[in-house]
């Protein structure tokens, strides 16, 4: 227990350093990754010695994304209240698929859905929901749903509907691979127009529905997105919604960016109409600063997930309701406990708090566009709309540039296209970054360019 103590300080004594040192980490060469660090596995015990020097070779040289200047991803930061309940969990190690299992970390859950669903528009007595690993998994489980009410003898004998999924052509790149899983198939998918800010084009979503019942095809879903992964714009959900509604199709909204919003009263604007949708997705560790993952769906009608998910198995399901028996509307059987995290964190900062964080992303993102716009060698690429702020700096290629920072390891940002234009990415997803970090963002690309 004492070397255990011992390594675990050690590693706590270098995740400090993200206090104190704004370099994301210079990067180790793919082709010189194993002569660096000694990752192999063999059959004979490592020394103690050289096993702690090793571990913290391998903290030292991993990527900081709790830093300053991690601009990459659509996450980034560490909140401590939200670590102290993935530790626990880690701890406790209980896996959600009985209360006789999870007992009240089961509570736990079910308290952060029914008030996630409730954000989202749903009523309570007929919403349900769960938790999974990752956005996509949970896009995967909108589109199950969405599959089986088209078409419910799909789960028992197959599929025997022509079904068709429609979808912006900036959607998340789940939406291919789900549409291959549920055996609906990639080229069943129809790629709704944008307009210029990259938000889904009603009318040629209808255009398009319309065509395909005229061919016989059965329009099965239509995934709208709340923050797009490049631009980070939202779908006009309530107008989706109607057309849904009209034509009877599943409306699936991905938030996993930003359907965080749910929690703020100035951008929730944004996502009107949510009410109307089937299904419901966010992601915790993303504008909320909950460890990965933390990825949540809400669905309005229970029945639909006890009927696309569950399955009897009297060796496991052996006490209480079925509501609180989270494994019967889950694909998983063993899962973590990826609520307690979410929970610790709004507990203690309550929705006060996390309406705060969302709203600090935006107002960051807008002084970003600011910046950007205030300066001539900037060209801005997206409207005020957004968490992402989409430029280029002088003549320079956004790919070369990135990549470039990259491997200097003080900064680490993306780039992303549009249409024909390329350009840097930058997101504002970390809440405890403040102005002057952005600020210092752009002065260290501008210094960096300056060498180049």
């Amino acid at each position: 227990m004492q070397k255990d103590l011992t390594i675990f300080n050690q590693i706590v004594k270098h995740l400090e350093q993200d206090e104190i040192d704004n370099p994301v980490i210079q990067p180790i060469p793919i082709e010189e990754l194993y002569e660096t660090i000694d990752i192999k596995l063999q059959d004979e015990p490592a020394e103690e010695e050289d096993f702690v020097a090793t571990l913290e070779k391998l903290v030292l040289n991993t990527p900081r994304t709790a830093t300053k200047m991690f601009f990459n991803q659509l996450f980034g930061g560490r909140n401590s209240r939200a670590v102290l309940g993935d530790l626990l969990a880690v701890v406790l190690n209980n896996s959600m698929y009985t209360y006789k299992v999870g007992g009240p970390q089961i509570g736990v859950e079910k308290e952060i859905l029914r008030q996630v669903a409730k954000r989202v528009g749903y009523d309570i007595p007929t919403a349900e929901g769960t938790l999974a690993p990752g956005g996509s998994m949970t896009n995967l489980m909108g589109l199950i749903m969405a599959r089986d009410k088209a078409d419910p003898q799909a789960r028992f004998d197959g599929i025997s509907k022509k079904m068709v999924i429609y979808t912006s052509i900036e959607s998340h790149y789940s939406t291919p691979k789900n549409a291959a899983f549920t055996g609906i198939g990639r080229n069943n998918i129809r790629l709704v127009a944008t307009d210029d800010q990259g938000r889904m084009d009603v009318a040629d979503l209808e255009r398009l529905i319309i065509e395909d019942i005229d061919k016989g095809l059965t329009p099965c879903m239509v995934n709208a997105t709340a923050g797009t992964t490049v631009l980070g714009a939202f779908d006009p959900l309530r107008p989706i919604g109607e057309i849904c509604k009209k034509y009877n199709i599943w409306f699936h909204v991905d938030g996993a960016y930003c359907g965080s919003v749910i929690f703020s009263d100035k951008y929730k604007k944004y996502i009107d109409g949510s009410e109307l949708s089937d299904s419901f997705t966010v992601n915790a560790h993303k504008m909320l600063g909950t460890p990965l993952s933390c990825s949540i769906i809400v669905t309005k009608e229970k029945q639909y997930m006890y009927d696309s998910f569950s399955n009897d198995a009297s060796y496991l399901y052996q006490t209480a309701e079925d509501d609180y028996n989270p494994g019967k509307i889950s694909l998983q059987c063993g899962r973590r406990n990826d609520a307690l995290k979410f929970w610790t964190l709004w507990k203690t900062i309550g929705s006060n708090g996390l309406r705060d964080m969302v709203d600090h992303q935006f107002e960051l993102a807008q002084f970003g566009r600011d910046y950007v716009a205030a300066n001539e060698d900037y060209t801005l690429y997206n409207s005020g709309d957004s968490i992402a702020i989409c430029f280029n700096y002088k003549d320079f290629d956004p790919k070369m540039l990135c990549n470039k920072m990259y491997e200097e390891g003080e900064v680490m940002v993306g780039f992303g296209k549009f249409r024909d234009q390329e350009f840097i990415r930058l997101v504002t997803v970390n809440a405890g970054n403040e102005k002057v970090d952005i600020e210092n963002f752009f002065k260290k690309l501008e210094a960096f360019a300056a060498k180049l």
